[in-house]
C-alpha cells in the first residue's frame, strides 16, 4: 500500500497543472477573503498544501514573504522551478502538515489552507494540525480555511475526506474569533460541483 507521500508524488509527477482535478485559474473567491486582512502586504503568509497553485502569483504581489508547504516533493520541485526568480520572497517546507512544525516557525501573520485540512481523517492528525496553527500564528494573525462543506464530496483525488462547517473549525480554534464565512460552490474542470465552506478567523488571544 502506498504512503500518502507516494500517492501525492505520483499525482504531481504524472499530471500537468491544468489537468489536475482541482485546477482553477480564477482565484477571486480566495482573493475576496484575503482582502479582508489588514496589512496583508506586510504579512508573512503560510500556505499549507500549496501544490502547484497559481494562487502563489497573487500572494507574491499581495504579501511580503511566503512559507510554502506541501507533503509532495514533486509539487515543491515543480513550484520551485516556476518561481526560481522569486526565491528571496519564499521559504519552502516539504513536510506532512499533520506532523509538528519546527519551533523556529513562530512568526506567521496569515495561515492559508485551501482544501488540505479535509484530507486529514484521523483525530490525532487533525489535533496536531490545529496545534501547528496555534503554535506558528501570531496573536492578531488570521487563518483562512476553504474545505469541503457538510454537503460536499466524500472523496477527492482517490482519498476519503472529512467535511466541515464553521463550528467544526471553530471548536479547534479556541483563541480565535470568527470574522466571516461563506458557502461557495467550485466547478471543477470536469464540470462537477464541489461545495466548500470558506472561513476567516482572527487570533485574539496569546498562545
Amino acid at each position: 500500500m502506498r504512503t500518502l507521500t507516494e500517492h501525492w508524488n505520483e499525482i504531481f509527477k504524472r499530471t500537468d497543472e491544468d489537468k489536475l482535478g482541482w485546477y482553477e485559474d480564477d482565484f477571486s473567491q480566495t482573493v475576496k477573503f484575503l482582502h479582508l486582512i489588514p496589512e496583508l502586504k506586510n504579512s508573512k503568509v503560510f500556505v499549507s498544501g500549496v501544490g502547484t497553485s497559481g494562487l502563489i502569483d497573487i500572494l507574491l504581489e499581495s504579501a511580503s514573504e511566503l512559507v510554502l508547504n506541501d507533503l509532495s516533493s514533486e509539487a515543491i520541485e515543480k513550484t520551485k522551478n516556476k518561481y526560481s526568480d522569486k526565491m528571496h520572497h519564499i521559504q519552502w517546507l516539504c513536510q506532512d502538515i499533520s506532523r509538528p512544525l519546527t519551533p523556529e516557525l513562530n512568526d506567521i501573520d496569515v495561515w492559508v489552507d485551501r482544501a488540505v485540512l479535509h484530507f486529514l481523517i484521523d483525530d490525532s492528525s487533525i489535533q496536531q494540525y490545529f496545534k501547528n496553527v496555534n503554535t506558528v500564528l501570531k496573536p492578531g494573525g488570521y487563518a483562512l480555511f476553504a474545505e469541503f462543506s457538510k454537503n460536499g464530496a466524500t472523496r477527492c483525488a482517490g482519498l476519503d475526506v472529512r467535511r466541515y462547517d464553521v463550528q467544526d473549525l471553530w471548536e479547534n480554534l479556541a483563541s480565535f474569533e470568527s470574522i466571516v464565512n461563506e458557502e461557495y460552490t467550485f466547478i471543477n474542470p470536469k464540470g462537477d460541483l464541489r461545495p466548500y465552506i470558506y472561513c476567516l478567523f482572527k487570533r485574539v488571544k496569546d498562545k
